[in-house]
């Protein structure tokens, strides 16, 4: 197998694979594969946990299934290209070095890579709807390859090293890093900072990904530019839509 990353600002992964290997990523990832490359659809790829894994992603707001591409009869290319600009980062997974990734982040993998839920907190989304901040930890044994978006900033933190960091700028860490979801200090933080009531506090040892550009917050600044429907409300309606907005903006929504 052979791999190279190609572009800039929006780049692609060329996996050369040789007859018979093969790699995975979730559905919906392919970009391009020459002729000679299988796809077979899978509730779950490495042993990540069977269906019961699988279900456990969904629950999540995950994809039930896995894709895995698979050369036959001769040399194939399968490539995958990043959603937003950012970066394609491969990392080396085996037992005592996994790691955990935002919800975004797996691109695909060798096939005796696993992939499952690592860490999930509701961050008031049982009250405000959504899922909340999710992680997804990568195990197993092989090769792992990550999409992180913007630029890329790696910290390598020593034993006992605390970073706080905004959540949708945690891109990946490995599970050496210990990790926790905290609240901003100060109620006056919170409710007027403009930067959500939540921070990611990662403690050394090991090394922490970071990314300048969370996938919500591009969201949010193109919704700034889109058409939008006038829909005048009156009554206990528009004092939800109106409560529901000031609670958005304190969430700040990033995963």
């Amino acid at each position: 197998m052979q791999t190279k990353i190609q572009g800039t600002t929006m780049p692609v992964l060329d996996v050369q694979l040789e007859p018979n290997e093969s790699v995975f990523s979730e559905s919906g990832e392919l970009s391009w594969m020459t002729a000679s490359i299988q796809m077979t659809t899978h509730t779950q790829m490495g042993g990540g946990g069977g269906i019961f894994g699988a279900l456990k992603r969904v629950a999540g707001g995950g994809s039930l299934f896995m894709t895995e591409y698979r050369a036959f009869g001769s040399t194939g290319v399968v490539s995958f290209a990043t959603k937003v600009p950012g970066h394609i980062v491969p990392v080396e997974v085996s037992p005592g070095s996994e790691y955990m990734i935002h919800w975004h982040g797996f691109l695909c993998a060798t096939t005796q890579v696993t992939i499952g839920v690592g860490f999930q907190q509701s961050l008031g989304a049982g009250v405000f709807g959504g899922n909340g901040f999710l992680l997804q930890k990568v195990g197993g044994q092989g090769t792992a390859w990550l999409e992180l978006s913007g630029e890329l900033i790696m910290k390598n933190l020593a034993p006992g090293e605390v970073l706080r960091v905004h959540p949708g700028h945690v891109g990946a860490f490995q599970t050496s890093v210990g990790f926790q979801i905290t609240t901003v200090p100060g109620i006056k933080n919170m409710i007027f900072g403009g930067d959500g009531i939540f921070l990611a506090v990662l403690q050394g040892p090991g090394t922490v990904w970071l990314q300048t550009l969370p996938i919500s917050r591009l969201a949010h600044q193109i919704a700034e530019y889109l058409p939008r429907t006038e829909n005048r409300q009156v009554g206990p309606a528009a004092g939800g839509a109106i409560i529901g907005g000031i609670v958005g903006s304190i969430l700040g929504g990033d995963r």
